[in-house]
């Protein structure tokens, strides 16, 4: 299939569209693309996005004028109950930021935060481009790097690619650019894993495509990497097995469990394959992914909580154990935005979702003990098996989610003013307290930076809520709570989560930065000081985690509004779009069995 000559290509015409003038003046000296590099189509097929709001003026009304003593005395209360709350706040370490907070937001402490946040990814990528640039993985403590397959996958490269021109980051995109389209190529014998891949690469190449104003270079890069992939889902069931090799096409079964598929990574390919069939007028690509969707609904999950394995060859769930951590998480993330992506349209996506959320509520929410933290816990042993009190740090992506799921991006307040329900409500609540307790498994470590796992207390006689075994302890500077802290602080403009952002950006700089300036580093133990570093910086260091806590200070909500775009689970934002007239839900739910496990433990 070619990429030239796009007949479903969004619109650009409007002039209300803050985020794409603000990025492309990042990509433009880069831009040598040809005249086809920016599409025209109606301008209801892809949304603009909203203008900056406009000061209100409120019209002058004729009033009796105050006597003295009553206008002094309104001054007087106003003064000591602002005092009072400045005194409240130093107390409590200025956590609450009733005052600074909101004068902060108005000023310049939230930009200059913003600004110490992109240094940081400009210190990352330096080090990157001067030790490793083109490589995959990069050892930012002995200044070395290699590739993954032969030629390199460009894993560093375009996962940052959306990063910087959100940033403004000009020579950085330009030699980014200039490599990915003289050196990246994907026809290499090399077998890949489908989901990492797809979230990673064909995510950051559809992002990229579509901040830089639709530059064709990406977008040709984007679908020859989607048709390299499309095979990994020629299995007998339509589920796409773990890897796939790019060159001959052949689709592989995981080396390991059996040969089963992770069911969050079967299920986390939807929202790129289908904006691929948006973008290009092919049905294929849709068709594919949402098949895999139609397989899992069909084995009816009880309460909609899926196990974590699925075979391609018989689309039956392989064991029993459920969770919402890894290889669980994403599945209940795509469900959602799914949903979201297509401006709300298959709502049989949003039913799975609805159904899950209840399941989580029913089996999985849990307390600690003393404080009474909200968690999630595992089931080990399927729906019916004993709790565990274990949650991986991954889990944290769920604050963000619900919150998204219960005002559809838009602010609480305005979601609040429609038809708001007690579900709805529920949801927000929870999200907030599990916010809380993502904050919580950082602030409790030696170093405040989270570890990959951590425990809840259920024993009465404990005192911790929270421990960390030592094989647990390391980080991966991953992103899941400052990612659920961002869209908290849009949707609910808490100030509250932009100081939690902030705490943790200030622990990754002290412990996790390295001082000769190439970059950060992973750690070996959090409840280390000084920490032992792990010699790694992960891509999604700066395509994720860097991305959130500078998105977190922005105070422009028009710079990729949630209830306009939706970020994949690599963080990178692609726009809500209507499908019509040429794709639909290829599928209905069905009443059938319930799920049938196989190989049950």
């Amino acid at each position: 299939m070619s990429s030239s000559g796009q007949q479903n290509a969004p619109d650009f015409s409007s002039t209300a569209r803050s985020v794409e003038e603000y990025v492309w003046t990042a990509s433009r000296p880069g831009f040598s693309g040809t005249g086809g590099g920016r599409h025209r189509a109606n301008d209801s097929d892809l949304p603009l996005y909203k203008d900056k709001p406009l000061n209100q003026s409120f019209s002058q009304r004729n009033k009796r004028a105050r006597p003295i003593w009553i206008t002094t005395g309104i001054v007087f209360g106003v003064v000591v109950y602002m005092l009072y709350k400045i005194l409240s706040s130093s107390n409590d370490g200025g956590k609450s930021s009733w005052f600074f907070g909101n004068t902060a937001r108005r000023g310049k402490i939230w930009k200059d935060r913003q600004n110490q946040i992109k240094e940081a990814f400009l210190e990352s990528w330096n080090g990157y481009e001067k030790y490793a640039f083109g490589k995959d993985i990069y050892r930012p403590v002995a200044k070395t790097s290699r590739n993954m397959a032969p030629e390199g996958m460009g894993w560093i490269i375009v996962d940052c690619l959306d990063t910087m021109m959100i940033m403004n980051l000009e020579e950085p995109l330009q030699h980014a650019r200039e490599w990915v389209a003289n050196n990246l190529t994907y026809d290499q014998d090399y077998e890949v894993n489908t989901f990492e891949t797809t979230i990673r690469m064909l995510g950051g190449l559809l992002s990229a495509h579509y901040l830089s104003g639709y530059d064709d270079m990406y977008l040709e890069k984007a679908v020859d990497l989607a048709n390299r992939l499309l095979p990994a889902f020629d299995s007998a069931t339509g589920i796409p097995y773990a890897s796939v090799n790019l060159q001959t096409g052949k689709g592989v079964p995981s080396h390991d469990d059996g040969g089963a598929s992770s069911t969050a990574e079967a299920t986390s390919l939807q929202l790129e394959f289908k904006y691929v069939s948006k973008l290009t007028g092919e049905a294929l690509y849709w068709e594919k992914a949402e098949k895999v969707i139609e397989v899992i609904d069909s084995w009816k999950a009880a309460d909609g909580l899926a196990p974590i394995f699925i075979m391609p060859e018989t689309g039956g769930f392989s064991g029993s154990q459920i969770r919402l951590g890894s290889r669980g998480d994403s599945y209940y993330e795509y469900l959602l935005k799914q949903y979201l992506q297509t401006n709300s349209r298959e709502g049989v996506y949003r039913q799975m979702y609805d159904e899950s959320m209840a399941g989580v509520k029913k089996r999985l929410i849990q307390k600690s003990m003393p404080s009474g933290l909200t968690y999630v816990a595992e089931l080990d042993h399927g729906i019916d098996g004993a709790l565990s009190p274990k949650m991986d740090h991954l889990v944290c992506f769920l604050p963000g989610n619900l919150a998204l799921g219960s005002t559809g991006g838009y602010p609480l307040h305005i979601a609040q003013r429609t038809s708001w329900t007690i579900t709805q409500a529920s949801d927000m609540k929870l999200a907030k307290d599990l916010a809380r307790t993502c904050y919580e498994m950082y602030r409790v470590t030696k170093t405040g930076i989270a570890p990959e796992i951590v425990y809840f207390n259920t024993d009465p006689k404990g005192s911790e809520d929270i421990s960390i075994k030592w094989q647990d302890s390391h980080n991966l500077q991953r992103p899941e709570t400052v990612e659920s802290l961002f869209i908290m602080w849009r949707i609910t403009n808490d100030p509250i989560y932009r100081e939690w952002g902030w705490e943790i950006f200030e622990a990754f700089r002290k412990y996790a930065h390295l001082v000769d300036g190439t970059g950060y580093t992973c750690l070996e133990s959090v409840n280390e000081v000084p920490p032992r570093p792990r010699d790694n910086m992960e891509s999604f260091w700066m395509a994720e985690t860097l991305k959130y806590l500078y998105l977190l200070f922005e105070d422009d909500d028009s710079i990729l509004p949630l209830e306009k775009v939706v970020f994949n689970t690599e963080a990178h934002p692609m726009p809500k779009f209507n499908m019509e007239p040429l794709f639909k839900t290829g599928w209905t739910r069905s009443s059938s069995q319930p799920a049938h496990i196989t190989g049950a433990q």
